[in-house]
């Protein structure tokens, strides 16, 4: 079993995965900038090491600092977290290749599944449906006219490198498409140095919908239900539920159980989340996330089923703790993500917290590093907490977490909580009816 963890990461993720080894009985190596050196989960870790300045490139992504840390410290698992190094395929081998367990899937399991058109190929080769679309990537207008033709206009030119909602271009029309496709191969080579793109079907009303899905290497792998990640501005996602309001329990079975076992049959190893556009009944993927995601405490909510636990668990070897007929779905789970923003305008608003006070009560959890007296600096992403409340029924979730969001206090900095504190009082948002697009059509009609 493993025995102490190195956490490459930081803030409330940091955090988490410190609580999850602890209640495991395993010790803790945090690594940290000079801008965190007195970040919480520096604070409550067994050893810390500084590996860096404040710019993410000196530290949280300096891989030879992270694997010099684990070996002055004795680490024989490292856990990335999500963002930074999590889903590098390179950084998953290095590890591999200096004896420490890596507590994510192998390295060639992130490059295919990190490259857009290799995942859209290799999951419809295990069953999976995709959204129509080019077979593969594309350079030359003439190419990218024929498949347009084909699928029917509008559409949608990707990244095949992208992620976080950048690389991409919305086309309705022919005469928009030879400026479109140049402007987001451009834009791809300069973000991810890379300049493949392909094309799929603009869906015009989707839902965001995925599955989290968690594997061993024994040939196991199960479903953990869906989650409901449609509320989202610029591709980045604000709110998220379990189950989603629109997916029956017949639907939640079959799609699952087709995620499930294209994964084993992929002989995948660890957390992972398959990520769909759902709209008309039908549904279409378009990636794989190869890590625990920010919203993973929703599926904890309704399913008891601690998943870093589980990530850890099967890094070392060891099987799955569940089989598929136990999991079980109890209620409905929401999650806030508060960021240090206006929340209309969402500028950014790093600072010094002066004070802090998360809500509490029944079936309510907050996963935040923050503190009262703690700068949050201007270097990383925004987001400072997340709130996730459950319910027996979606209507008394939302109850719940209006409630919450009243009572949870942060001074000294602007933050996201009023824009939640609106979303439980729309009707529209309320009633469950609501896409990938409603949120900025929400917003935009709120600073007109």
């Amino acid at each position: 079993m493993i025995e102490k963890v190195l956490i490459a990461n930081r803030g409330e993720i940091a955090l988490r995965i410190h609580r999850a080894c602890h209640e495991m009985g395993i010790k803790t190596v945090a690594v940290h900038s000079t801008a965190d050196s007195e970040a919480m989960h520096v604070r409550l870790a067994d050893e810390s090491v500084c590996i860096g300045p404040p710019a993410s490139a000196d530290s949280y992504l300096n891989i030879p600092a992270i694997i010099s840390a684990a070996e002055i410290t004795g680490a024989d698992a490292i856990h990335p977290g999500y963002g930074f190094l999590s889903e590098n395929a390179h950084f998953s081998d290095i590890v591999k290749e200096h004896g420490i367990a890596f507590i994510g899937p192998s390295g060639d399991h992130i490059r295919q599944m990190g490259d857009k058109i290799t995942a859209k190929e290799t999951v419809k080769k295990l069953g999976i449906p995709v959204v129509p679309g080019s077979e593969g990537g594309i350079s030359d207008d003439k190419t990218a006219s024929d498949v347009c033709d084909e699928i029917g206009y509008p559409v949608i030119i990707k990244a095949s490198a992208g992620g976080g909602g950048r690389g991409m271009q919305i086309v309705r029309s022919a005469e928009e498409l030879s400026v479109k496709l140049h402007t987001c191969r451009t834009e791809a080579k300069a973000a991810f140095g890379d300049d493949a793109v392909y094309i799929e079907k603009f869906l015009t009303t989707p839902r965001h919908i995925e599955f989290q899905i968690i594997g061993d290497s024994h040939g196991n792998c199960i479903h953990l239900g869906e989650r409901d990640c449609s509320l989202q501005r610029r591709h980045q996602k604000v709110l998220e539920e379990a189950p989603s309001p629109v997916i029956d329990e017949e639907t939640r079975e079959r799609m699952g159980g087709i995620v499930a076992k294209a994964m084993a049959e992929f002989g995948y190893c660890g957390a992972g989340t398959i990520e769909f556009l759902y709209e008309n009944g039908e549904f279409y993927f378009i990636e794989m996330n190869t890590r625990v995601q920010v919203e993973h405490p929703v599926t904890e909510m309704i399913t008891g089923i601690d998943i870093v636990r589980e990530q850890i668990r099967v890094a070392a070897g060891e099987k799955l703790s569940y089989t598929q007929d136990m999991v079980r779905f109890f209620g409905h789970a929401i999650e806030c993500r508060i960021n240090a923003e206006h929340p209309f305008n969402f500028m950014p608003s790093p600072g010094t917290v002066t004070q802090y006070h998360p809500p509490g009560g029944l079936n309510v959890r907050c996963d935040s590093a923050v503190y009262t007296g703690y700068k949050i600096p201007p270097y990383y992403d925004s987001m400072v907490a997340k709130l996730i409340v459950s319910g027996y029924t979606r209507e008394g979730c939302l109850l719940r977490l209006r409630r919450s969001l009243d009572e949870f206090v942060i001074d000294g900095i602007t933050t996201t909580i009023p824009l939640h504190q609106e979303l439980m009082d729309d009707e529209e948002f309320q009633s469950g009816d609501y896409d990938i697009h409603w949120l900025e059509k929400f917003l935009e009609e709120k600073n007109a």
